[in-house]
């Protein structure tokens, strides 16, 4: 049977704006394009629920339109939610700059789900299930109000249940009195190659992901994704392997550390072994870059098409 998977983070709105480059300091360009949509947490929920996974949304939600925006994405992908909506604040956002070479950069607004509340995380702890993969974003734990909480949350967490971390870009200003209880219940973490830099020092994707599981408990695994070079993946108990990537020509790689964890998650939780999973995963993420959005993640019959005369293929048709 597949695992569930509860995203004990934040799903807000993405504001996409595509420009050719970035402007300097003080200075102005003018965009391509422009769109609305759910993103965040959405981005790695929605790749999970499209390999079959169950998938449900532990965080708040806002009443407004980026609320309401949230609500209606997480439905069509039939993303159910475990906290009813905030009455008082709307849902935050992100302004996503896209430039020519499918490069993003980030400013973020929070709101509603940023206002956890220790009833909040007993709700939530009171609706999960035995076995639950339960993922947390280095987002949530930066906050100073959510971290403490979450941290918490984890750290309880019963033995059965699975713990994934994404430390995210703001892993840095994470206080170690909310990280260090997380890390010691991390079973897997799935950094990208900056993230895992700024917590060992190390340049190199295959030393950082050593470096990483030495600061885990035993039996914990880690992914440090690099990018068109696939992922480097240190297995319980064993050293780091390269899991090649996928070559394709990338046009937005907005969501696809994103789409990564959810189809690694997702595979995992169906019972493929570490390393299948994060083949999987690679592709999953070499297909998002390839379509414009940040919710891009194949469904399971473009994953197997896209991995045609790969084995992983056949299993997952």
């Amino acid at each position: 049977m597949n695992r569930r998977i509860v995203l004990a983070g934040n799903v807000i709105a993405d504001v996409v704006i595509e420009i050719p480059a970035l402007p300097e300091r003080g200075g102005d360009v003018v965009g391509t394009g422009t769109g609305t949509t759910a993103g965040g947490g959405f981005n790695t929920l929605a790749a999970a629920r499209r390999l079959g996974a169950e998938a449900v949304y532990a965080g708040l939600h806002g009443t407004g339109p980026y609320g309401d925006l949230v609500r209606a994405a997480l439905a069509a992908e039939d993303i159910g939610t475990l906290l009813p909506a905030r009455a008082d604040l709307d849902t935050g956002f992100t302004v996503a700059l896209v430039d020519s070479g499918g490069e993003r950069t980030f400013v973020t607004s929070f709101g509603a789900e940023a206002t956890l509340t220790p009833a909040d995380v007993a709700a939530v702890r009171a609706r999960l299930r035995p076995g639950d993969l339960v993922q947390l974003s280095g987002y949530g734990l930066a906050l100073p109000g959510n971290g403490p909480l979450l941290s918490g949350l984890t750290a309880g967490l019963p033995a059965d249940s699975v713990l994934c971390l994404d430390p995210g870009p703001l892993v840095a200003d994470i206080p170690e009195s909310v990280l260090a209880p997380v890390l010691a219940r991390t079973d897997w973490l799935s950094a990208n190659a900056r993230e895992a830099r700024l917590m060992t020092g190390h340049e190199d994707p295959r030393t950082a992901a050593a470096e990483l599981g030495r600061r885990l408990a035993p039996g914990a695994g880690v992914l440090v994704r690099a990018d068109k070079d696939g992922c480097w993946l240190a297995a319980p108990g064993r050293p780091p392997v390269h899991v090649p990537g996928f070559p394709v020509t990338a046009v937005d790689s907005n969501g696809a550390g994103d789409a990564h964890v959810g189809a690694f998650l997702a595979l995992l939780g169906e019972g493929f072994d570490p390393l299948t999973a994060a083949r999987g995963a690679n592709a999953a993420a070499a297909f998002a870059v390839t379509r414009r959005g940040p919710a891009t993640a194949p469904d399971r019959t473009e994953l197997a098409a896209f991995l045609a005369g790969d084995p992983l293929a056949a299993q997952l048709s």
